[in-house]
């Protein structure tokens, strides 16, 4: 019985990794749009922000290497909205 339970287990953790690795991340700054008030203005970032701001969060370090994308990404107001998401900024 632990044998087929933990065979089972190691087949769902490669099924799911397999998934996660397949899904593929489109990089692109302007869903980051939807945090813009919470960045201006330091009012609590939305729950669109907080979801935008997790799918894009792979491509954050990317986005550091854009001058034009920097001021904005990089600054204190963003990586406070950043944590309040629960989505703390990458080390790039």
């Amino acid at each position: 019985m632990k044998i087929s339970y933990v065979t089972l287990c190691i087949m769902l953790t490669v099924l799911l990794a397999k998934t996660e690795l397949s899904m593929e991340i489109t990089c692109n700054a302007l869903q980051l749009s939807a945090c813009a008030n919470a960045i201006i203005s330091s009012n609590p970032p939305s729950a669109i922000c907080c979801s935008k701001l997790k799918e894009q969060k792979p491509c954050l370090c990317q986005y550091l290497k854009d001058p034009n994308l920097k001021k904005f990404v990089n600054s204190p107001n963003a990586i406070k909205v950043s944590d309040a998401c629960g989505s703390p900024f990458p080390i790039c």
